[in-house]
């Protein structure tokens, strides 16, 4: 006994060394890993180690991290953080889990992220020998006649033994008789199917029962067994058995039949007589519990019908045994096979399995990064199993076949922008081949994460800010604004000024800037007079890695105030007096602009008024009638110049005038009048060649600009330009002449010797001396009403001021021709505070000259026409024409 032992070890281990051989050989083609496992271990034993067949160390496995997907129920199996070694939960019963299956096989994945992996392993429970075979009943009576011929068979109760394969049932023995065998039908799947065979004719008169046993016995390593008496009633004769019409029967059936839908209909026949040839049907011995549950039998007409739930993937075929019975006291039964081939219909929808990653996908993702890893199965069989998945949605993600089958991989399509979705709702659709075919949806989130890939935005470019001199150090006088199309710590925004070239770094110095909310502040008190503007760079920053800026230029315009008084500048003299002078200038100035350095001279005190006169504008003071002998040798003027500031400013100065009459200088008059007159004359006709000349070449050159500019573009809508910088239409301006500088003020229209208003909006705009030209500017002015008598008064003025040239009189005029070029690059460097950034768009010169003149513009390409209605007379058109010349 004791050598026994060792050898039925040895054996035992060979044979469990060929069953795992064998089980490794068919692994390989169903799984990508595969172990075994006895069922009944303990708790924590080991079943294999899947970092090293994945070829991973330890500190790459602690870095990837690895876990185990298994369904909605928790797995039998889990795996170690930190070796990979996949180990047994809790003890696991073959039986409970696979029936009676020949191979019981646990599937589970492996996931594997950083990169995002999956990997099946599939673990078969190898079956021990833990349960006997069991005979549905401790013993079974059979009534057999005397007539029954050697041959006859007697089918019995197969014994059931809940482990599977080898384990299962393997044999029957019976116990030793004269008169019956045991005949056993393998039927295959461990079905083995036992009957008693008569082997010599009985003799009730010599024995009228017989006593069998009938033992049951597994594969096992020893072998189980189980026992079932038999007992055997030796009846009269009934020696004609039921016969059916059919050897086998075989039959279709849909799935989900109806209960009550008749299968088929079995039929058998008995030659003998009364009780022994009526027939019975009924389920053989051997049919279980569970297709009796699906299937009645109806015992008089054999008909076999629905009786429960038909379902292709629980069952696809079903082998009933029907046995035919007498109702002899010695009943002679035979039994058939009704075969049942279940019709798959397509009833089960695809099922979707989505493991995707758990953080946002980053926006700069290149095409092809995985998202997710899909994969779909249908329970259906064939076509009505065969799923394709794909997305039904125009998204920049795609669906592509992995290498095992019905497996894709979600992957991008195309590069991502945060900024134009941060989030997407992914619909996955998986569908059978069936007819009607089936779908299912899944819906996916993927959640997109910021990347610093947009540049800080300004809210405008360039910033044009407007500060009053005077201004209080310290205060704000501007803001700057930036965005982010980014979020989060991308999106914060810092400001900075640009300090790199040394003009700009010195500009800067007058300013600081709020790194957080972009206010700027002035470090110093501004003064119009020695400082006009000045621009700097502030620089966006965001707080991304790395991050990102931008510039933009910030342009500040110091405002004139009234800040300083006229001053007086001639006539001066030691005594405050001129002698002999019919028309005496009077000459004052102010260092302040616009309204705040336009100067109105007023007579305060004077000893005749009759006598002397004042131009309020020019501060000339003239006669007004001839002296008379009766007049005083000596008067006194008491003038007043004061500006027009909001707060007006004066000075006041006091003019002695002596009148002398020597008869020479009356002689002298005489002369220069006549000689005046004579000259005057010769212009006149000299005026009217040049004005026939030049008004014929004005017609032509008129016409042919025209056809030149119309030619490339028929747009002559009239339009109204609107000026940027100022609220409304510009409407009205004013140049003047201060010391050595010229001004125009700009603003809403005012009357002459108004003020400025708070809130008027008006600005003064320094024009320093020409000395390049950046562009020049085609103006033709059109006269639709007595064109010809204003030209003539543009080209007297022409010939006056060559005639004053030449007696050396220095005032500076400009020559007015109808058809001229203006150059207008020094106010434009003004405007933008340095030469090479643009010009200064010339609605603002077209507009104040339209306005003077109440004149139309009209602009075809650029060349510009100003239609003018000239309903102007005398000084007043003379002096309009001649403030648009001095632009």
């Amino acid at each position: 006994m004791e050598q026994r032992q060792p050898e039925r070890r040895r054996a035992r281990k060979i044979w469990t060394l060929i069953l795992m051989l064998s089980m490794q050989i068919w692994i390989g083609v169903t799984a990508q890993f595969r172990y075994s496992v006895f069922e009944e271990v303990s708790d924590g034993t080991v079943v294999g180690n899947i970092a090293k067949d994945l070829g991973l160390d330890k500190t790459m496995l602690k870095e990837r991290g690895i876990r185990i997907v298994y369904g909605s129920t928790e797995p039998p199996f889990m795996v170690k953080q930190d070796d990979g070694v996949l180990y047994v939960r809790s003890k696991i019963d073959r039986e409970e889990i696979c029936d009676r299956k020949k191979v019981c096989v646990i599937d589970i994945k492996t996931v594997l992220q950083n990169p995002l992996e999956i990997h099946h392993v599939a673990v078969e429970i190898l079956d021990v020998n833990d349960h006997s075979p069991i005979f549905p009943q401790k013993g079974i009576t059979l009534e057999v006649s005397e007539s029954a011929l050697p041959g006859a068979k007697f089918q019995l109760q197969a014994a059931r033994d809940a482990d599977s394969g080898l384990l299962s049932v393997q044999q029957y023995r019976l116990s030793q008789n004269s008169h019956f065998r045991l005949d056993v039908k393998d039927r295959g799947e461990d079905r083995k199917t036992p009957s008693l065979v008569l082997e010599k004719p009985l003799d009730r008169e010599s024995v009228k029962s017989h006593v069998l046993l009938l033992t049951a016995l597994d594969g096992g390593k020893p072998p189980r067994l189980g026992n079932m008496t038999i007992i055997v009633n030796v009846s009269d004769v009934n020696d004609n058995p039921p016969v059916f019409s059919e050897e086998l029967y075989i039959v279709s059936l849909k799935e989900n039949s109806p209960v009550g839908t008749t299968v088929i209909q079995v039929n058998a026949t008995d030659l003998d007589e009364g009780s022994n040839g009526e027939l019975e049907y009924t389920f053989g011995n051997d049919v279980d519990a569970g297709i009796r549950e699906h299937f009645h039998l109806n015992p008089l007409t054999g008909v076999i019908v629905v009786a429960g739930p038909i379902d292709f993937e629980e069952c696809s075929r079903y082998e009933i045994d029907v046995q035919a019975s007498d109702k002899s006291p010695a009943t002679l039964n035979t039994e058939k096979s009704v075969v049942i081939n279940i019709v798959d219909i397509n009833d089960n929808e695809p099922e979707i399995e989505v493991t995707s990653f758990s953080n946002a996908l980053p926006e700069d993702s290149k095409p092809g990064t995985t998202v997710a890893l899909i994969s779909v199965k249908d329970a259906d069989s064939g076509l009505n199993g065969q799923v394709i998945c794909y997305i039904n949605q125009d998204l920049p993600f795609q669906l592509t076949p992995s290498s095992q089958s019905n497996m894709y991989s979600l992957v991008t399509k195309t590069i991502l922008d945060r900024e134009h979705k941060s989030q997407y709702n992914i619909k996955i659709v998986a569908k059978d081949s069936g007819q009607p075919s089936l779908q299912s949806e899944k819906n996916i989130r993927v959640d997109i994460s910021d990347v610093n890939d947009n540049l800080p935005e300004f809210s405008q470019r360039p910033y044009i800010f407007y500060v009053y001199e005077n201004n209080t150090p310290g205060g704000k006088i501007a803001s700057v604004k930036a965005t982010d199309k980014d979020v989060d710590m991308n999106a914060i925004i810092s400001y900075q000024i640009s300090r790199e070239r040394e003009l700009t770094n010195m500009l800067a110095s007058f300013v600081n800037i709020n790194s957080e909310t972009g206010d700027i502040v002035a470090l110093k008190s501004f003064d119009f007079e020695t400082l006009k503007m000045f621009h700097f760079q502030v620089i966006a920053t965001d707080s991304g890695t790395p991050p990102l800026s931008s510039n933009v230029t910030v342009n500040v315009f110091i405002l004139d105030q009234n800040d300083n008084p006229p001053v007086i500048l001639h006539p001066i003299s030691s005594n405050g007096s001129a002698e002999g002078v019919e028309e005496i200038p009077l000459r004052a100035y102010d260092a302040d602009i616009g309204y705040n350095g336009w100067l109105l001279f007023s007579l305060q005190e004077v000893t005749d008024h009759s006598l002397f006169g004042l131009d309020r504008y020019t501060g000339q003071i003239r006669t007004l009638r001839s002296f008379t002998e009766r007049d005083e040798a000596e008067h006194k003027l008491v003038i007043l110049v004061k500006d027009n500031g909001n707060v007006s400013l004066s000075a006041t100065a006091t003019v002695i005038i002596k009148l002398v009459e020597p008869k020479e200088a009356f002689a002298a008059s005489d002369v220069k009048s006549a000689t005046q007159d004579d000259e005057d004359n010769n212009v006149t006709f000299y005026l009217m060649i040049t004005l026939g000349a030049v008004s014929v070449l004005f017609i032509i050159s008129i016409v042919v600009l025209i056809a030149m500019q119309c030619s490339k573009s028929t747009d002559y809508a009239s339009k109204c330009l609107q000026e940027t910088n100022y609220d409304g239409t510009l409407c009205h301006s004013i140049q003047y002449r201060s010391g050595d500088r010229r001004y125009m003020l700009v603003g809403p229209r005012m009357s002459i010797g108004s003020t400025v208003v708070p809130g008027s909006h008006a600005n003064t705009l320094v024009l320093p001396e020409r000395k390049k030209t950046y562009m020049e500017v085609r103006i033709i002015i059109i006269f639709y009403h007595s064109w010809l008598t204003f030209f003539w008064l543009v080209c007297l003025k022409y010939e006056t001021n060559k005639t004053n040239k030449k007696k050396g009189k220095k005032k500076a005029h400009t020559s007015e021709l109808l058809f001229f070029s203006i150059d207008f690059s020094s106010f434009l460097e003004f405007h933008r505070g340095s030469k090479g950034e643009g010009l200064l768009d010339i609605q603002r010169i077209m507009i104040y000259i339209s306005s003077l003149t109440a004149g139309t513009i009209l602009r075809c390409n650029s060349l510009y026409f100003i239609i003018i209605p000239c309903l102007l007379t005398g000084d007043l058109k003379k002096s309009c024409f001649s403030c648009q010349m001095q632009i």
